[in-house]
């Protein structure tokens, strides 16, 4: 299998950026995914890397092989589409049989190779029927298999779940990461949801504005966000962004709220009324009583149930049009309902400080 490595990468349509100097790399056998809204230029990095887009400028490699300026086909690389791309006059097996055929691929040979993938995933007993009588799901089955048989150096997925029910998704995203890793095939996925990324990548490539803002395993970008849009981006309900000023010993000064940062963290951060963006998970505030100690006092004026979890909306003691209010994520059901006073209890040690000035997380490694 290839590794893939965007070079000082850009694309441009006209005076209009779509990718900006993208330097990034998927290692032999890993699976990358690129997330980020619509528009950030993940689609048009992939088809780059397809060849379906020329390179406007720097140079892509299949490992040490540069590929810009070879066509598609002479890529080895096979696509998975949102909308599947199958034939719906042929059955399963045809559908899968196809890129062999073109090939010149046939007989015992490609009975075997289609076989195995029909195995692999499941359709051996749908092999004979139309595709066109098919769940989403298992004619999303079939187009990975078509990718499959091919023996391809690279898959590149373009958004494969978009168009499945929610229970579908499940069960095709840890079947997907399951072929990828049993087949040991480099992999690029494209996608705008997050949870698809986080379930099926090793790492995961932030993108805005055709920019690459961050990549790492999803755990790192989750805890160690680069920047305000990638803090933002990733999580779900996303991380609350406050306004604060960073004074001396460590205190962190915000409308109708104060923190302190432990020692540790004093040698890394300016102080002296530098003004921050101060940035909280969720699940890292904790919702006490209004006569107990905390970071924060206020009121709750949205409850959203999820079951296992409450999801409240805190509007902090500073009244007015301009109170801050603060998302907390704890277990649920839980006693509170709309309309409670309540302490916020901020975990300290999972407060990150972002520069007001560039957003950039100010204790991030470069």
């Amino acid at each position: 299998m290839s590794s893939i490595a965007f070079v000082s990468v850009s694309k441009r349509y006209g005076e209009v950026a779509a990718v900006s100097q993208l330097d990034l790399a998927c290692a032999s056998g890993e699976m990358l995914a690129l997330l980020g809204p619509s528009g950030c230029g993940k689609s048009t990095t992939l088809k780059m890397a397809a060849g379906i887009e020329a390179v406007s400028a720097g140079e892509i490699y299949f490992g040490e092989r540069p590929v810009s300026r070879l066509a598609p086909g002479a890529r080895n690389i096979a696509m998975v589409f949102e909308d599947y791309a199958l034939y719906p006059r042929m059955t399963v097996w045809e559908n899968v049989a196809f890129p062999l055929k073109v090939r010149g691929i046939t007989g015992q040979p490609a009975a075997q190779r289609i076989g195995e993938v029909l195995q692999l995933l499941g359709l051996r007993q749908m092999a004979e029927q139309d595709v066109r009588g098919l769940s989403g799901g298992a004619q999303q089955r079939v187009a990975i298999g078509r990718a499959l048989v091919r023996d391809p150096d690279v898959i590149l997925f373009d958004e494969p779940l978009s168009h499945l029910d929610a229970d579908q998704k499940v069960q095709l995203r840890a079947e997907i990461k399951r072929l990828q890793k049993l087949r040991q095939v480099t992999s690029i996925l494209v996608t705008h949801d997050q949870t698809e990324a986080i379930a099926m990548a090793d790492r995961v490539a932030v993108m805005n504005h055709g920019v690459l803002q961050q990549v790492g395993a999803p755990q790192d970008l989750y805890e160690r966000p680069a920047n305000l849009f990638v803090a933002n981006f990733i999580g779900e309900p996303p991380m609350n962004l406050m306004e604060a000023t960073l004074a001396e010993a460590g205190r962190v000064i915000g409308k109708g709220w104060n923190a302190r940062l432990g020692p540790a963290r004093l040698g890394t951060l300016p102080s002296g009324g530098t003004a921050i963006i101060a940035g909280i998970r969720p699940e890292n505030i904790a919702v006490r009583g209004p006569d107990a100690a905390g970071e924060a006092r206020g009121t709750i004026v949205y409850r959203e149930p999820r079951g296992d979890a409450d999801i409240l909306t805190v509007a902090l003691a500073e009244a007015g049009e301009g109170a801050v209010k603060l998302v907390a994520e704890i277990p649920g059901p839980a006693p509170w309902r709309a309309g409670d006073r309540v302490t916020l209890g901020i975990d300290e040690t999972r407060l990150l400080v972002f520069d007001a000035a560039s957003g950039r997380n100010r204790e991030a490694l470069p």
